[in-house]
């Protein structure tokens, strides 16, 4: 058996990949649900029902959805370039740092400025904080061909280690009775509900904005085209007059920047202050999204909901018919294999040796 590469991939199969890798995963995943005594349409039908069934889910499911739109976005626009950006956990945290640093100290020690001009600055510190934490890798590996793979995924453990350090030192909130949390931001400064009496803020119109803007970027703009030129062969790009090493640093810094906002949103619009156990893998996650959607920018936007479905009606499954919320996890992550097998088959087809 050999893999022969296609001369070109199929449309309907592009589009087909990602849904039947999810078809996929489903089936594979009955396995354990029947492993878990459980009957295994109730429980999918119980997903779905906890994940989209009724205003309250919906609500769950989009405010769960904000964060990974935005970190699966930081992930499509470093993969669309080869920049394999594993960080995005630890650029969330930098974000959301950044966030309470400028809007939490107002009123404090400094910083007496108005909540119009604070939010901006709030806003872009969380950006720049989250893009210099990528920049370091994306010189590492155009200058010294260092793997980026392995410094962005070191970096989120450096990062973790330091808000942890932070929240039990200069940035302890002194009233939360010694819990590790951070100073609250200002309440002028969080953002509104989009929903009344529902959780959903208006995060969800930042991260749909943003995803119109990366794509907008890619399609129409010269910093898109070479994106995907440097993303397609990087030497060929060279050859052709594309400022390679520009590129990859201008996605460093868009896509850390992408990944900070998500933690600047997510205190801003849910939190209000940052704590160890404020992302459960959003970061991560966002590579799993970037892939179902297949590197399109309004894909994420789908590929974030779903996800997040599945997250959110986990929980309403467990209670009802006893499965772990675990199978949750699996199916996000059997979900990542499945379609890079399903994208890999795209671009190949199958040969029997003779």
């Amino acid at each position: 058996m050999r893999l022969e590469r296609r001369h070109q991939a199929s449309r309907t199969a592009l589009v087909l990949a990602p849904i039947g890798a999810v078809a996929f995963t489903l089936a594979i995943s009955a396995l354990l649900v029947l492993w878990a005594g459980a009957p295994v349409g109730r429980t999918y039908a119980l997903l779905l029902q906890g994940g989209f069934g009724s205003v309250f889910a919906w609500s769950e499911t989009l405010t769960r959805a904000i964060p990974l739109i935005l970190t699966g976005l930081a992930a499509t626009v470093a993969f669309k370039a080869r920049l394999f950006n594993i960080g995005a956990e630890g650029q969330l945290y930098a974000g959301a740092l950044a966030a309470v640093a400028v809007g939490g100290m107002h009123g404090g020690t400094g910083f007496e400025l108005s909540p119009w001009l604070l939010f901006p600055l709030m806003m872009l510190a969380a950006a720049v904080a989250g893009a210099l934490m990528l920049l370091g890798p994306a010189l590492m590996k155009n200058r010294l061909g260092v793997d980026e793979v392995v410094t962005t995924l070191l970096i989120n453990f450096i990062v973790l280690l330091g808000v942890s350090a932070l929240l039990d030192g200069p940035m302890k909130d002194p009233t939360a009775m010694g819990w590790p949390q951070s100073v609250s931001l200002q309440s002028d400064l969080e953002l509104g509900k989009l929903i009344a009496q529902t959780r959903v803020h208006t995060g969800l119109l930042w991260a749909v904005s943003l995803a119109v803007m990366v794509w907008a970027v890619f399609k129409y703009t010269v910093l898109g085209f070479d994106i995907r030129a440097v993303g397609a062969n990087a030497r060929a790009a060279a050859f052709a007059g594309v400022p390679v090493t520009r590129t990859v640093v201008s996605v460093a810094l868009l896509s850390g920047a992408l990944a900070g906002l998500a933690g600047a949103i997510e205190v801003a619009g849910r939190t209000s202050y940052v704590t160890l156990d404020m992302s459960p893998g959003y970061g991560y996650t966002g590579i799993v999204i970037a892939m179902l959607a297949g590197l399109h920018p309004l894909g994420v936007i789908a590929a974030g909901v779903f996800v997040a479905g599945v997250l959110v009606g986990a929980d309403t499954m467990s209670r009802a018919v006893g499965v772990p919320t675990y199978i949750a996890d699996v199916i996000v992550a059997a979900s990542l294999i499945a379609v890079l097998v399903a994208t890999l088959l795209t671009q190949y087809r199958v040969r029997r040796s003779r």
